[in-house]
């Protein structure tokens, strides 16, 4: 045997300068293959006890049989040429690109975009759907011509609807059929600030002619002197609105009404109301039984607050500057970040209200928050706000002062600053 690995002795290499050379100069050196062997076979197993391990073959350049590059010669057993572990630039496999924060931010803020807007829409046309767009003000025939600034006639009503004998109870309003007006405002939107004005229940007023909301029959005027209340009793919110204009002037943009039992759930709704009442209340007919300074009242209580009326020296015209006082404050809790940022109490308080409300046909959401707005803003001292002025009284009946009654229609109207006073 021989030491060269195609076992050819030198005899058999003839006399040339390596092998097959025809050539009078020797070849260029030949690498020669190395034999690498691996660990002896265990004991039992060999030539007679198993299959030996086969020798594996690299040339001198660390190459295999077919040419691949075992890494021996350099010292790369694994991974790419440039060496490195995993996550290094030479890994077990394809580095993965570092993140585009660039990209990411910019569809982030698109996604929140997108919730956002889907939400906003979705909120306005649910609450658009629940208001109670009842009342019709076409009805109403001779209206005014229109001044600026906007105008609204604010009612709460005396409604028991939808209420059960254990809330009538609750909220002591007996079981009365039918409704009535239990108080009425006008507030008037403009430049020069809002104007909450009161108009009392017991105001004297001319009834005039009228289109019937149901019959559409037109009923000519008589001359009846009757208090404003029984307008609204006689033939509801469109000979309410008709009475209004008539006897003042003013032309009533919207109309909004609101009865017991929406009143107190809004209250609730919104976690209560902070009031400083004026005087200790004790009445048994509105259930009010209250002491004097800062609290916050619950829905029974503020109801009870605002329908108090024997328990005040002055009556019907303080309990109308109770229930300003009580609605501008009812306003600025509904606007405050605390229930307009937590959905969880802004839903709720809109449900309340909006199931609540009756308004006119034309009447918007950017109407009703352009009202809770400027109520906000009356009490926030941006705005006035006073009872209707009155001169005296005649059979029970309070006579309003028609010059300055006048004159306030015609600052209104104009959209003034209110000089006016209620004295």
């Amino acid at each position: 045997m021989t030491d060269w690995p195609e076992a050819r002795s030198d005899d058999n290499r003839g006399g040339h300068y390596g092998r097959g050379s025809a050539s009078a100069q020797p070849e260029s050196a030949r690498v020669m293959r190395q034999v690498r062997r691996g660990p002896a076979a265990p004991p039992g197993q060999g030539a007679y006890g198993g299959v030996p391990q086969q020798p594996s073959y690299v040339d001198g350049r660390g190459h295999g049989p077919d040419g691949y590059d075992s890494g021996y010669n350099t010292g790369q057993v694994y991974g790419t040429p440039g060496g490195g572990g995993p996550g290094g630039d030479g890994g077990y496999g394809p580095q993965r690109p570092a993140p585009d924060w660039r990209r990411r931010i910019k569809w982030t803020a698109i996604t929140l975009v997108t919730v956002l807007v889907v939400t906003t829409v979705g909120t306005y046309f649910w609450a658009d759907s629940k208001l109670n767009r009842e009342v019709d003000l076409s009805k109403v025939i001779e209206r005014p011509e229109k001044g600026s600034g906007t105008n609204y006639l604010i009612v709460g009503s005396d409604s028991r609807a939808g209420m059960s004998a254990e809330d009538k109870k609750r909220l002591r309003t007996g079981s009365a059929e039918g409704k009535r007006t239990d108080s009425m405002m006008i507030l008037h939107t403009g430049d020069n600030g809002p104007t909450l004005i009161s108009l009392p229940r017991d105001s004297n007023v001319e009834i005039p002619s009228f289109k019937g909301s149901e019959s559409g029959k037109t009923y000519p005027a008589t001359g009846r002197q009757v208090k404003l209340n029984a307008a609204y009793a006689e033939d509801g919110p469109e000979l309410l609105v008709r009475t209004v204009e008539f006897n003042t002037g003013l032309h009533i943009d919207h109309y909004v009404e609101i009865g017991f039992a929406g009143f107190a759930n809004i209250v609730d709704a919104v976690g209560g109301v902070e009031m400083d009442i004026p005087q200790d209340i004790k009445d048994t007919k509105s259930g009010a039984d209250l002491k004097k300074g800062k609290q916050t009242l619950n829905g029974e209580e503020a109801l009870a607050f605002v329908r108090t009326r024997y328990a005040l020296a002055g009556s019907d015209l303080d309990r109308t500057k109770n229930q300003q006082k009580f609605l501008s404050a009812l306003a600025n809790q509904v606007a405050t970040p605390g229930t307009v940022l937590n959905p969880f109490r802004l839903y709720p308080t809109m449900g309340a209200g909006l199931d609540s409300l009756i308004v006119d046909k034309d009447m918007g959401l950017f109407d009703l928050a352009d009202m809770f707005w400027s109520m906000k803003g009356v009490s926030g001292g941006e705005g006035t706000s006073m009872n209707m002025p009155i001169a005296g009284s005649s059979g029970g009946n309070l006579l309003w002062d028609k010059a300055k009654v006048k004159q306030l229609v015609n600052q209104l109207n104009n959209d003034e600053k209110v000089t006016v006073t209620s004295n």
